[in-house]
């Protein structure tokens, strides 16, 4: 029989708390890397209003002013130099919308690495929240030429390798909290779920920069850029979530379990104070060398290289496309954009779904990928035929891609930051993470480069006849 001495009532409220922090913790983390991905969207929404299709703008004219009973001019009213933004109007602006790409993903892939181990010796909050202010300050700046009428290619290129910089600071800082907070057992479900912030960021930026980008494109930029600064000074608040999970109740409920375990009947067992000494030996954070001898690092950085590749292929490129493929204008582009992100929210819970059943997390993202080959082949061949079968294979592609993708670098990261061969030191979470996610970003930014050389010899007319 307990006594009075023994407060029950104590380990009760305290557990409730742990799951609290721990749901604090999930949605906190989740809108700060929803904010990320809002404020990378815009530009792959605003490049086709940076170089506009003149062409089509000079016909509609010549129309309208023939349909007026005036002679038809035989000189275009319009030319790139009247419908684009400079230097943005120039024939190689492939190149030039490409080289917006290259800097902020040359920038980001080297600064991950450097990311990781700087995240481990500095404070969480700290760390992200000057990440978030300043990734807003860039991103409005790149919204400010506008409102500047600013034509300086500089002056971008600078603002995008800037934003690539700070934008580093997000995902070993989010994917350390979560992993301090969950443990493995159900992992990849938890993590895939949440992990649907990256696709829940890209439909909400491409939404909010749809709608300014016909009339004002700089808000495009501007009002994205607002939104993750507001999110970084809003994470400053809650300090507990973002450190360990130590909550001060916690310490108690081990000398109540020794309390609840002791045999007794109606006698108290008092229990002695116990002493705790702080180790002198803290454990440091892990070098860079050393974490890539933890086992499968190297193998799933490889392997996330592929994976991203294609992912961020689709992020910065698939609105162009739609709108030179199919002659959507920039607002309608985006909105059919978002079907691949809707697709990849289902792919990233069913592969933590399948590999936490089957404990095969490799196996998971090797099946996926061997599927998604084929299926991205058949989405040239399918997307020929209509809007309909389009619209269900940027479904598919998007879940095949983007579970493997959201699986590496979610569990997979957080199981190898906390491998047992790390014999209890959580110092390896942030970097490990930075690695795996950095090789990732080496290989979108080779792939952006092919993929605007794909985009400049399109010529799809049956594709324009079927929309």
């Amino acid at each position: 029989m307990l006594t009075a001495c023994c407060p029950f009532s104590i380990l009760l409220s305290c557990v409730p708390s742990l799951s609290r922090y721990r749901a604090l913790t999930l949605i906190l983390t989740f809108l700060l890397y929803t904010s990320f991905h809002l404020s990378r969207k815009p530009i792959s929404i605003v490049k086709s209003e940076l170089h506009k299709n003149c062409t089509s703008v000079s016909e509609l004219a010549t129309i309208a002013s023939g349909s007026g009973g005036q002679q038809p001019s035989l000189t275009p009213l319009h030319t790139d130099l009247d419908c684009s933004w400079k230097p943005f109007d120039k024939s190689n602006y492939k190149q030039l919308l490409g080289a917006m790409d290259y800097s902020f993903l040359c920038a980001y892939a080297v600064g991950m690495y450097l990311s990781g181990i700087i995240g481990e010796r500095l404070p969480i909050r700290l760390y992200l929240t000057v990440g978030m202010l300043t990734s807003g300050l860039f991103t409005c700046l790149f919204g400010l030429g506008y409102v500047y009428n600013i034509h300086s290619l500089g002056f971008y290129v600078f603002v995008q390798v800037a934003n690539g910089l700070v934008q580093t600071t997000g995902w070993p800082s989010v994917v350390t909290c979560i992993g301090n907070w969950f443990g493995k057992g159900r992992r990849g479900l938890i993590m895939g779920l949440w992990n649907s912030h990256t696709s829940v960021g890209n439909i909400l930026g491409s939404l909010i920069a749809g709608y300014w980008v016909s009339s004002n494109w700089g808000l495009s930029f501007i009002v994205p850029g607002l939104i993750i600064a507001a999110m970084g000074v809003t994470q400053w608040f809650p300090n507990l979530v973002l450190k360990d999970p130590c909550p001060a109740c916690f310490p108690t409920i081990p000398a109540l379990l020794i309390k609840l375990l002791l045999p007794r009947e109606s006698v108290c067992v008092p229990v002695q104070p116990v002493l705790v000494v702080k180790s002198e030996s803290k454990p440091t954070a892990i070098s860079f060398t050393g974490a890539l001898r933890i086992p499968g690092v190297i193998e799933f950085s490889l392997c996330l290289l592929f994976a991203k590749l294609v992912s961020y292929t689709f992020l910065f490129w698939l609105p162009l496309y739609i709108t030179k493929a199919a002659h959507l204008d920039a607002k309608k582009a985006g909105d059919l954009s978002t079907l691949f992100d809707v697709g990849g929210i289902v792919g990233g819970i069913l592969a933590g779904v399948i590999s936490d059943k089957l404990g095969k997390r490799a196996t998971t993202c090797a099946v996926m990928l061997l599927l998604a080959a084929p299926t991205l082949y058949g989405f040239s061949m399918i997307s020929q035929l209509g809007l309909g079968p389009t619209t269900g294979m940027l479904l598919v592609c998007g879940g095949l891609v983007n579970g493997p993708y959201s699986l590496i670098t979610t569990a997979v990261s957080a199981d190898l930051g906390t491998h047992k061969s790390l014999k209890g030191n959580a110092k390896a979470l942030s970097t490990v993470t930075a690695i795996i996610d950095g090789t990732g970003s080496v290989g979108q930014y080779h792939w952006s480069a092919d993929l605007k050389d794909y985009i400049a010899i399109l010529k799809l007319p049956k594709y324009r006849n079927t929309i």
